[in-house]
């Protein structure tokens, strides 16, 4: 029997109504991409760079989706992804590409380990540790850097290249047919094709990596007697230790597993993103991991939306001579939230319908009044896009009950 038979009606019921508004949203790109004429909009180019954007910010949103399902908070994402960035280039450049990856792995989880001893064992407030492993974690790389890295060739005190890189594989006969009809600008089928195209062309396999540990993280935490304790230890700690939980062990896992998720996006920057290391070169993305997890509302598949949309905004903002395609954006943002409004103010949620309306008009009269966004408000984009979506849709979200909370063996609820 499949997965989807044996679901109970309200969760097909919500899998059809997301398959309707995934294609809604692909008929409203392609009507916005036409009517405007930017057809970077939905170019193979322009989606394979927010797939390669998108996929350090998924990797630190699991990341936190593991720490918080075990009932802590992991703000220190940013610092741990920093560690990696410098573990990846150290061991791929010493051992090859895949010492790399294992080597962020291992520094990731080594600004897990410093989290969980001062979270769990200590009873450290989690947003001060977190804070405190940014702080170390950027410091510390910049020590490593200076240390490992000055007498190297192609390296220097802040940064090293010329080291082993995951390969790349290209699908023939899929990507060029895709590539083609890509090129052809039809209405709705090019769009498709140029989303095909875009991940079937020169994917690396650390990409593909990235995606299988969605389906593996919502597989363990979900379907199998390990994720249950996991998850009982971020709702209810005091009663899974009644039935003989080791509330420790599972958080300890939880944040181990969290900051190698992050350590494996540092090494994706360093890697797949750019062909070198620099020192800080994070630039807010474990931030913007952490956002994504909030907003997918601590679900696998919500945390790749998410990531997936922010990734697309960090991408467009990367591309040369993009104020005309962020102007498009506006225009797509503005229509995204008029329908949004709508669904909210005919479920009775008024007010918030009427607000989200507000904003969307604005947008919308902004879009009408000028011709083009400046440059230096595109590089604000993905920041300026994390605070909106986490205002728009914070009504909807639930967060593990204990995430964030102390916890003492023994204590009472």
């Amino acid at each position: 029997m499949t997965i989807l038979a044996s679901a109970p009606p309200a969760v097909r019921q919500y899998r059809h109504l997301t398959l309707l508004l995934a294609l809604a949203a692909v008929v409203t790109v392609s009507l916005v991409r036409v009517f405007t004429d930017e057809s970077r909009m939905t170019t193979p180019g322009t989606l394979r760079l927010a797939l390669i954007a998108a996929c350090p910010i998924l990797l630190a949103g699991l990341g936190g989706l593991w720490a918080e399902r075990a009932g802590v908070v992991n703000i220190g994402l940013e610092g741990q992804m920093l560690l990696g960035t410098w573990g990846a280039a150290f061991f791929a450049y010493h051992f090859g590409a895949w010492a790399g990856v294992l080597g962020a792995l291992l520094m990731g989880a080594l600004g897990g380990l410093l989290h969980a001893v001062a979270t769990i064992t200590f009873g450290v407030d989690h947003i001060i540790s977190g804070v405190a492993i940014n702080i170390a974690g950027l410091g510390a790389v910049g020590y490593l850097a200076q240390t490992f890295f000055t007498d190297l060739d192609g390296g220097g005190p802040r940064n090293l290249s010329g080291y082993a890189v995951p390969a790349q594989i290209t699908i023939p006969g899929i990507s060029d047919a895709a590539l083609w009809v890509s090129d052809q600008r039809w209405f709705l089928v090019s769009d498709i094709a140029a989303a095909v195209a875009g991940v079937t062309t020169r994917l690396s396999l650390l990409t593909i990596l990235a995606v299988a540990l969605v389906a593996l993280t919502a597989w363990v935490l979900w379907r199998t007697p390990f994720g249950l304790r996991l998850r009982s230890c971020g709702e209810n700690p005091q009663a899974a230790e009644t039935l003989g939980v080791n509330v420790y062990r599972y958080k300890y896992i939880a944040v181990l597993i969290s900051g190698a998720f992050a350590g494996l996006g540092g090494a994706y920057l360093a890697m797949v993103a750019s062909s070198s290391f620099t020192t800080g070169q994070t630039n807010g993305r474990g931030y913007i991991g952490l956002a994504s997890m909030i907003f997918g509302n601590w679900n696998p598949t919500g945390v790749l939306a998410s990531s997936l949309m922010f990734g697309y905004a960090d991408g467009v903002s990367l591309l040369s001579d993009n104020g005309p395609l962020v102007h498009a954006l506006l225009l797509l943002l503005s229509l995204i939230l008029l329908g949004y409004a709508a669904v909210k103010y005919l479920g009775g949620e008024r007010v918030t319908g009427i607000v989200v309306a507000l904003i969307a008009v604005a947008l919308l009269v902004w879009y009408l009044a000028v011709d083009s966004v400046p440059a230096d408000f595109t590089g604000m984009t993905p920041y300026l896009l994390t605070l909106f979506v986490l205002a728009v849709a914070s009504q909807r979200l639930r967060m593990p009950a204990a995430s964030g909370k102390p916890y003492r063996r023994g204590q009472a609820g």
